[in-house]
């Protein structure tokens, strides 16, 4: 009986933590981060006021805990995407329209990410960029290039279209991932050129 109770009381806990990310999620897209409280978010729950403070300290805890999920599954889908390609070519076009389709797909995760660039969206970007140089790395042909300096520039792009094509109405997927891939393939095929 003991870890049945356990067990439940476990779901209990992941299913109250998962509102209050989703209902941060949504007051953040819909609020921004500034404009945001504490009450704000555990509003779109059905739980007492109190328990937001059993899962986090306050709202940047919070905020951060939507930014780092939301970064963990556009990595998840950019990386799925990358791992079909049949390229180099195709492995950089298929991550940047894996990464934009993400940022529209979903319209709360749109409205976060279009309301919140700039207030710490930006610390996932290490970690993109790690994944996507081990991904580069993996590649079986493709051009000689700085893997670190490539995957952190490739990522940088993303994240700058991405913001700015939220921003836009109605949302461009084809025409940002047209722009960023063929400005990143052309900048490769400048660098390989002016290699010595």
């Amino acid at each position: 009986m003991t870890e049945l109770a356990t067990g439940r009381r476990e779901r209990t806990k992941a299913a109250n933590r998962a509102a209050l990310v989703d209902a941060a999620r949504d007051a953040f897209g819909r609020l921004g981060y500034d404009a945001v409280a504490v009450r704000d978010i555990v509003r779109g729950t059905d739980l007492a006021s109190g328990t937001f403070y059993n899962y986090f300290p306050d709202k940047d805890a919070i905020f951060r805990a939507v930014v780092d999920a939301t970064g963990a599954e556009a990595r998840r889908r950019v990386r799925a995407a990358r791992a079909r390609a049949g390229g180099f070519e195709q492995f950089v076009e298929a991550g940047y329209r894996a990464y934009f389709e993400f940022i529209v797909e979903d319209p709360a995760t749109f409205a976060f990410v279009r309301r919140n660039i700039g207030a710490g969206i930006e610390h996932v970007l290490p970690l993109g960029a790690a994944e996507l140089a081990e991904d580069l790395a993996g590649l079986a042909e493709g051009p000689a290039l700085d893997r670190d300096y490539c995957a952190h520039a490739m990522v940088a792009v993303g994240i700058g279209i991405g913001a700015r094509m939220a921003e836009r109405e109605p949302p461009d997927v084809d025409g940002a991932t047209r722009f960023a891939t063929d400005l990143f393939l052309a900048g490769i095929a400048a660098s390989a050129r002016a290699a010595p």
